[in-house]
């Protein structure tokens, strides 16, 4: 065991410990008036209450699939590990939005009250809440890796005797596909926190906002509480198990390939070595963010940039010494992470471009509010169809260029390391770029508690200010997703191409491996290419119809409660929040099964009809489709939020007005898109691949031969 192995659970340790300290130090704040904590306690037990309900759902479909796994590995097509790591990566993907949905709902209140004396300490407590969130995921993502690695590698190493390479392999190979469960617990995070999220919030401003023309998060609306949850369930706890999963199966995949290209027990502890170093500069990162009491978008930007670009300078120094001492004869690939946080701080810069009110587009889309509500719709959807273009440019960039400065053209093996290590570069300063992302439903929900709890307009203000550069950063940290996961996706595709021959190697059907070799005139990977292009579209459509479904629901509560609760509406009478918070939890639950079993089924059942062949090309068709509709709804959705919160600061007629109706029915076309199907869609590729990992030795067992040896 190489002493650099240590890294990773120093690192582990060390962002656990810090996320401790944050956290205890932003609970030392007042939670301000009994209204305000009294608001804040409902959202917590609102909270509380949809993710054990989720997470009791979860569990039924774990059991059930870990009784599968446990079959396959018993029947010998795959490592006996794997269903054990199956429930590990699934725990704790769960227990990172957890922890970040508790600390988020605990931080509201203190951040609205914060607000009453300074925007700079509401800043600093939403963000700590948010650090928070981005030092456990990375902490506890290390922390599983950590402890595998150390039993796999006694395993084969003492037990089974293995050494050098044929010992890497076998670890990485079975370390490979452990992250089905952080990317099954994701799927269902997301699309159910997402469901929920924007059924309670396109519910409320349905009726609220434009029927009965009162302000947002006003406390006489029965589904303000319910929203504030979901900004919890669906943006914090949703999230985090969401970027748990991308940082893992970054980091896993290029473990993979390392071993692949024979380069030794260096090569491939260097992605948890880089990992372990940017808990590090995340931390410094989250000392340097903070700002004055200017409230522009502009210099709330410049106080998250100072935070990222720091962590990303300190990465690039300290990592540019480790290539030097761990990778000398292949020091090229620092590059290649080089590359990877370039890419990723491209497209963060083109998402500030295309959603923050600072710039043209979403200004575009304020002004194209005044004549009406198609001009918003057409004006967001050009916005949103516009901003793919530097991202996809970007990441096709980054994965020609890492894997040529990797040695690519020479080593193909190195090449696909080099866009590993990318992938992982561009992850690596996540300990802060997700403080930056989840710090926003914070925000958010500080920006509701003022409201309802009747404080001055100022602080409002300044929490709207807060809320506005969310959205912003929101779909940031989104794109950073994406990204990531088109550069893992590629790395996984790989990696299943190299377990589809290692599987056939064990079965005795290496002379099968001729057959193995996706080409665009082989009709089964055309065949799996276009079932791929198309799944985002039908997952897409799924989750978008469950949002309809569900917030019709709340809309009709709302009426009912509107008109038959006498003297609601004068403020005379309590609504029933409990009673909202009660219908989108049942529909959540309920709606999230079909789009999560499809992502789930799909590449057995194209596995089991075209072979290895086919599910590449459906691992290729995804990625592509799924990346660029992934971030069209990620700005489009974020762009319309933006558009019009510009409008109710005052411009093209300011509240009430109605470019401010056409501006709010933009914000909720776009609410599904940027919080339910498009973050949904990164995990869609992974989970996809990694399933497609999982159940390869039961593609060469029982399609590869029925197939080709007829």
């Amino acid at each position: 065991m190489s002493g650099f192995y240590w890294f990773a659970p120093a690192g582990s340790m060390l962002a656990l410990l810090f996320a401790f300290y944050l956290a205890k130090r932003a609970l030392r704040e007042s939670e301000g008036t009994e209204k305000m904590i009294e608001i804040a306690e409902a959202v917590r037990e609102g909270a509380r209450a949809y993710l054990k309900r989720q997470y009791s759902v979860v569990a039924i479909f774990f059991v059930v699939a870990f009784i599968l796994l446990l079959i396959l590995a018993v029947s010998g097509l795959q490592p006996i590990f794997v269903p054990f790591a199956f429930l590990t990566g699934g725990f704790f993907s769960g227990l990172s939005g957890f922890i970040g949905m508790t600390i988020a709902t605990r931080t509201s209140a203190r951040t609205a009250n914060a607000a009453r004396e300074s925007l700079n300490k509401a800043l600093k407590i939403a963000f700590s809440a948010g650090a928070v969130m981005g030092l456990t995921v990375v902490g506890l993502g290390l922390l599983d890796l950590s402890i595998w690695f150390r039993i796999l590698d006694w395993f084969y190493r003492i037990k089974q005797g293995m050494t050098g390479d044929k010992l890497l392999e076998a670890i990485t190979f079975t370390m490979l596909s452990f992250g089905m469960g952080a990317s099954a617990q994701a799927l269902f995070a997301r699309v159910g926190g997402g469901i929920f999220t924007k059924a309670a919030d396109v519910g409320a401003d349905l009726v609220g906002k434009i029927e009965a023309n009162i302000p947002e998060d006003d406390p006489r609306n029965p589904a303000t509480i319910a929203d504030n949850v979901g900004d919890n369930v669906g943006d914090v706890a949703g999230m985090g198990a969401d970027l748990y999963e991308s940082y893992v199966d970054s980091i896993v995949a290029t473990m993979s390939l390392a071993a692949s290209a024979r380069l030794g027990i260096k090569g491939v502890l260097v992605p948890m070595v880089l990992a372990g170093i940017g808990v590090i500069a995340s931390i410094i990162g989250i000392f340097l963010v903070k700002t004055r009491e200017e409230v522009s978008q502009h210099a709330l930007l410049m106080a998250l940039r100072r935070g990222i670009w720091g962590s990303s300078i300190i990465i690039v120094i300290a990592n540019f010494f480790v290539m030097k001492y761990m990778l000398p004869e292949h020091f090229n690939i620092f590059w290649a992470m080089v590359i990877g946080l370039g890419a990723g701080l491209i497209i963060g810069l083109s998402t500030e471009y295309f959603t923050s009110d600072t710039y043209p587009p979403t200004r575009r889309i304020a002004q194209a509010s005044t004549t009406g509500y198609a001009t918003n719709i057409l004006e967001g959807l050009s916005v949103g169809m516009l901003s793919t273009t530097i991202p996809v440019i970007t990441v096709v960039l980054a994965t020609i260029a890492s894997f040529v400065v990797s040695g690519g053209i020479h080593n193909f093996s190195m090449g696909l390391y080099g866009v590993g290590l990318a992938a992982v570069g561009m992850l690596s300063t996540l300990g802060i770029t997700l403080a930056t992302d989840a710090y926003g439903p914070v925000a958010d929900n500080a920006g509701g508690n003022a409201q309802m709890a009747g404080l001055p307009d100022c602080v409002r203000e300044r929490t709207d200010a807060l809320d506005a550069l969310g959205n912003t950063t929101a779909a940031t940290g989104k794109g950073f997703a994406i990204g990531s996961a088109a550069l893992t996706a590629l790395a996984l595709i790989a990696a299943y191409y190299h377990d589809i021959l290692l599987w056939a190697e064990r079965m005795g059907l290496s002379h099968l491996r001729e057959f193995i070799k996706p080409v665009l005139t082989d009709p089964f990977t055309l065949a799996g290419i276009f079932i791929g292009a198309m799944l985002p579209f039908a997952f897409s459509a799924l989750a978008i119809r469950a949002v309809s479904r569900a917030a019709g629901e709340i809309v009709m509560e709302v009426r009912r409660q509107f008109k038959e609760i006498k003297g609601l509406l004068e403020g005379k009478a309590k609504p029933e929040y409990g009673r909202a918070v009660y219908i989108c939890t049942r529909a959540a639950q309920r709606e999230m099964i079909l789009p999560a079993m499809t992502a789930l089924l799909t590449p057995i059942i194209v596995g089991y009809l075209a072979g290895p062949n086919g599910v590449m090309g459906l691992l290729a068709g995804v990625l592509t489709s799924g990346f660029a509709v992934a971030i069209f709804m990620a700005n489009a959705g974020g762009a319309w939020d933006n558009a019009k919160k510009y409008i109710e600061k005052g411009n093209y007629g300011g509240k009430g007005s109605d470019a401010h109706k056409a501006g709010v029915t933009g914000d909720t076309v776009g609410d599904p898109l940027k919080d339910t199907a498009g973050p949904s869609l990164n995990i869609l590729i992974k989970l996809m691949s990694m399933v497609s990992i999982v159940f390869a030795g039961f593609v060469v067992k029982f399609t590869l031969v029925r197939l080709f040896l007829k």
